[in-house]
């Protein structure tokens, strides 16, 4: 996030970032995911996990929820590692701002880790650097209209005085930082664990079952192969099938649903009965996901590992913008796996457990989630900011400052709104918060 300090106009609404009034402003929209791009990671991890699934029952984590869950903070150290990520990747963010107006030679005031109070901070260079209490977010600070500040307003070093140019490259060059370092995590996985190759099976996989579930009281086992629901079968491959079983186990709560399992080389029929939640939907207590199975190619040279890395990075960022498409082509279906910061860390988690090699795409999908967002043309992104100044551009002259300042401030109140519901409503569908209820 790049901020500049404030002009009294703005200061009342940026205390909430505590911090100055925002000028090219960007924070929890950075770290927003759509759910379906993190799915990958946890099918995935769920195959590493689960390759002999049948030696012991009760090797089930204590809060698995049927179809997809928030269920990845159950042990610290995933959660440490996931938060880690996430904090990693948005620093970079971050220092691509900070370095592309340092070598330029723009004054910076402030550069923060984390947001809200400072438990930690030192000065070197003019520039407060500061570790925050809350290590999802950070922000570049530009002195621009800090009205305590010495420095003349028409300082020629001053990110607002500088040509067109200059200030595009500080807007874009955290998009930038982000979509080198994806690059940069891809080759270093071709070259520590290998290029990951997916083999699809027909069926649905269940990696997890909760103890005491509809599902357990079944005998449906973690490893089972579910291959047909009611009689029908599920003859095609993909996630979609995950999808389509999860629907039909929410429309039969109380009713016997019939389920076509494979276990081993064995086929075994079970009837379940699904629990119903306080919402009258049915559950049965798994966790789904397709039935795939990971293998690695390494490379044999060097040339052959950037040939992978292209191959991989060109692929990320594909299934990332047809997420991203499909969102909000389809907003009414997908705003529900619109999620911010808590679910993305209780996915990592899940991720962090299973396999290094899951959680280097979770981090170089991360990364490509954060630059495509913050190049939308919305106030309080980077995009936004562009669009400002290709706005400025074609004025020949900037906006009034009153009709910039209004711009990005009701930008960064709905970003903020927003966050803030999507992280009281991820931690509410954290499975222990759930059973506390």
């Amino acid at each position: 996030m790049i901020l500049s300090s404030p002009s009294s106009s703005s200061f009342n609404l940026t205390k909430i970032q505590n911090s100055k009034s925002p000028i090219f402003p960007k924070r929890l929209s950075s770290s927003l995911c759509s759910f379906s791009c993190s799915s990958n990671f946890k099918n995935q991890s769920f195959h590493y996990k689960n390759q002999n699934p049948h030696q012991k029952r009760l090797k089930i984590k204590s809060f698995a929820i049927p179809g997809y869950d928030f269920s990845g903070f159950d042990g610290v150290q995933p959660v440490v590692e996931a938060a880690a990520v996430l904090t990693a990747i948005i620093v970079v963010h971050e220092s691509g701002h900070f370095l592309a107006a340092y070598l330029q030679g723009i004054r910076v005031s402030k550069f923060a880790v984390g947001f809200g109070p400072i438990l930690a901070k030192f000065n070197a260079n003019n520039v407060e650097y500061s570790l925050r209490a809350f290590p999802l977010g950070g922000f570049v600070g530009f002195p621009d209209n800090d009205p305590d500040s010495d420095i003349p307003v028409d300082d020629v070093d001053l990110l607002k005085n500088r040509p067109i140019f200059d200030r595009v490259l500080v807007v874009s060059a955290g998009v930038i930082a982000n979509i080198v370092f994806a690059y940069l995590i891809i080759f270093v996985q071709i070259l520590s664990v290998g290029l990951p190759v997916q083999d699809n099976f027909p069926g649905v996989l269940v990696p997890e079952v909760r103890p005491l579930s509809a599902a357990f009281r079944a005998g449906l086992l973690p490893g089972d192969v579910i291959l047909g629901v009611n009689g029908v079968e599920l003859s095609k491959q993909g996630p979609s099938l995950v999808s389509e079983v999860v629907n039909i186990i929410k429309k039969n709560p109380k009713a016997d649903v019939m389920l076509k399992i494979k276990r081993s080389n064995q086929d075994v029929d079970i009837t379940v009965s699904p629990d119903q939640n306080s919402d009258g939907t049915g559950r049965i207590g798994v966790q789904l996901s397709p039935n795939v199975k990971f293998s690695n190619v390494r490379p044999k040279d060097l040339i052959e590992a950037f040939k992978y890395t292209g191959r991989e990075f060109f692929g990320l960022t594909f299934n990332v913008l047809d997420s991203l498409k499909q969102t909000f082509f389809n907003f009414s279906q997908t705003a529900s796996k619109v999620s911010g910061p808590v679910a993305i860390i209780a996915v990592g988690a899940e991720v962090a457990k299973s396999s290094s090699n899951g959680l280097y795409q979770f981090a170089a999908i991360l990364n490509l989630n954060l630059a495509v967002i913050n190049l939308l043309p919305l106030p309080a992104l980077d995009g936004g900011s562009l669009a400002l100044i290709l706005v400025e551009a074609a004025r020949g002259k900037k906006l009034p400052s009153e009709i910039e300042q209004g711009i990005m401030s009701s930008g960064i109140m709905l970003v903020t709104v927003l966050g803030l519901f999507l992280i009281v409503r991820d931690t509410l569908n954290l499975d222990f918060i759930k059973d506390l209820r």
